[in-house]
C-alpha cells in the first residue's frame, strides 16, 4: 500500500483530510460571494479594496468562527459578525433588516461557488486505485460539510467526522482518532493532511497521526519541523 505515497512518508494504510481550503477552495467561494452581495454597498471599491474586505471576512476575524466552535455563536451569527467586520472597515453599517438580507443572499450564493481544487481528483483516483481508505475531519459540523462536498463533486470521500460527530474540535485528539477509527487504521499509519498547520499538522501528529502541512499559499514558518507539501500531488511516490 504504501508504494502509492512518497518514501519519506513511510507506511501509510489511510488518509485524512481536512476539507476547507485542502479538499475545496473555499476562499475562492466566500470572497466571490462576498463581493457579489456586497457590490452595491460598496460601489466604486477597488480590486485592492475588495482583496482587504474578503481577508477581513476570511483571515482577521476568525476569533469570531472560534466561538461559534466554543458554542458561543451561531453558525450564521459568526459569519454576521465576520460580515459587519469587513463592512463597517469601509463604514458601511447594515441595519437589522439590511442584515438578514445581506446574510440571506451571501448563505444562498456561496454554496453554488465552491469547488475542489484540481489535485484533489488525481490523489483520490490513486487511492481508489489502491484500495486506500479515506476520508475527511472537520471544524465544522456534518451535515453542513456534507452538502458541501456532495455539491463539490466529492460524494466518494464517504467518511465524514464533524465537529457534532464527537463534541469536540479539532485539535482535541477525539476527532482525529474518531477519523482513524472509521478508516479502520493504526494513527500511526494515517496521514492527516490540511492547510492549517497548528490545526492538521500539529494537532494531528500531537494526537499520533502523521500530519501533514498542506501549505497551498507558500507561507513561510521558520520554526515548523513538520512535514509540509505544497499541493496533494506531493503526496504521491
Amino acid at each position: 500500500m504504501s508504494s502509492t505515497f512518497h518514501a519519506s512518508f513511510g507506511t501509510v494504510k489511510g488518509v485524512l483530510f481536512d476539507i476547507d481550503d485542502t479538499l475545496v477552495d473555499l476562499e475562492f467561494a466566500m470572497t466571490t460571494a462576498l463581493r457579489n452581495v456586497s457590490e452595491h454597498l460598496l460601489p466604486g471599491l477597488d480590486q485592492a479594496g475588495w482583496e482587504k474586505f474578503g481577508r477581513i471576512f476570511t483571515h482577521e476575524t476568525t476569533h469570531f468562527y472560534d466561538r461559534y466552535l466554543a458554542g458561543e455563536l451561531t453558525f450564521n451569527e459568526q459569519r454576521l459578525l465576520r460580515g459587519r467586520a469587513a463592512l463597517g472597515h469601509f463604514g458601511v453599517e447594515l441595519s437589522g433588516e439590511e442584515s438578514h438580507v445581506w446574510l440571506s443572499d451571501y448563505a444562498l450564493l456561496q454554496p453554488s461557488l465552491v469547488r475542489p481544487f484540481s489535485d484533489v481528483a488525481p490523489i483520490l483516483d490513486a487511492l481508489d486505485a489502491a484500495g486506500i481508505p479515506y476520508g475527511a475531519v472537520s471544524n465544522n459540523v456534518h451535515d453542513y460539510q456534507r452538502v458541501k462536498l456532495d455539491s463539490a463533486g466529492l460524494e466518494r470521500v464517504s467518511v465524514l467526522v464533524g465537529t457534532d460527530t464527537v463534541g469536540v474540535p479539532k485539535p482535541d485528539p477525539a476527532i482525529y482518532l474518531e477519523g482513524v477509527r472509521r478508516l479502520g487504521t493504526d494513527p500511526a499509519e494515517t496521514l492527516f493532511v490540511g492547510d492549517n498547520r497548528l490545526l492538521d499538522a500539529d494537532g494531528a501528529t500531537a494526537a499520533g497521526l502523521l500530519g501533514v502541512w498542506l501549505n497551498r499559499t507558500g507561507e513561510v514558518v521558520a520554526d515548523f519541523k513538520g512535514t509540509e507539501i505544497d499541493s496533494l500531488s506531493r503526496l504521491l511516490a
